[in-house]
């Protein structure tokens, strides 16, 4: 019976030479990540309200229409949910470069004329405009917290003092990606890096070493 030689023994590969270890992104890299990365989880976050809202919407219509029931907690709701939804996207949609520009000039320029750009953006109109709301909003938010205001609706929603803080965190989470911008482009203009990637590619989180 002729059959199939099997070899007396197998070759065990050698082990080459471990990989060199990536190495860990430089400081201001890890910074930009883990601030912009509040403004991602915020927004992600707050992106399921538009979903809720459509489905709150479409049972307050039914509701009314084919049961003829209502709640005026349920309708207002709708307002908390699209006030949120704005309020806490706003940082997000800076972040992804979301918000409408018109621009002329800017894309022929390169990228230090860019970064100049950007930079005097941030420092003269958007930190300071961020201020203003905040500094505007500060004695509106807290006589609201001082009467604990709710809804002047009978069966309304309470917690409109709630809402009413999200004057002061909208502008608190667009500064935070002002100061994202501030750093980009104070790195293009010092020659540290000619184009900072986005969080996405940093391999880091807030807390690593």
């Amino acid at each position: 019976m002729i059959g199939r030689s099997t070899p007396s023994h197998r070759r065990t590969p050698v082990p080459g030479p471990d990989p060199a270890p990536r190495p860990s992104p430089p400081w201001w890299r890890r910074a930009i990540a883990g601030l912009e990365w509040v403004n991602d989880w915020v927004g992600r976050a707050a992106a399921w309200l538009a979903l809720l809202m459509v489905a709150v919407t479409f049972l307050v219509v039914v509701l009314r229409y084919l049961f003829d029931l209502g709640w005026i907690a349920m309708q207002e709701s709708v307002t908390y949910m699209h006030a949120m939804l704005f309020m806490l996207g706003i940082g997000y949609a800076l972040r992804h470069e979301g918000h409408v520009r018109v621009d002329v000039f800017y894309y022929r320029m390169g990228p230090r004329a860019r970064a100049w750009v950007d930079l005097g953006g941030t420092l003269v109109l958007l930190f300071p405009v961020c201020l203003f709301i905040a500094w505007i909003g500060w004695d509106y938010v807290a006589s609201s917290w001082s009467v604990r205001e709710g809804s002047r609706e009978a069966g309304g929603l309470p917690g409109v003092y709630l809402l009413k803080t999200l004057i002061l965190v909208m502008p608190g989470l667009v500064m935070i990606q002002g100061l994202v911008l501030v750093l980009r482009n104070t790195l293009v203009l010092l020659g540290i890096d000619e184009s900072v990637p986005p969080a996405e590619s940093v391999d880091t989180r807030p807390g690593d070493a």
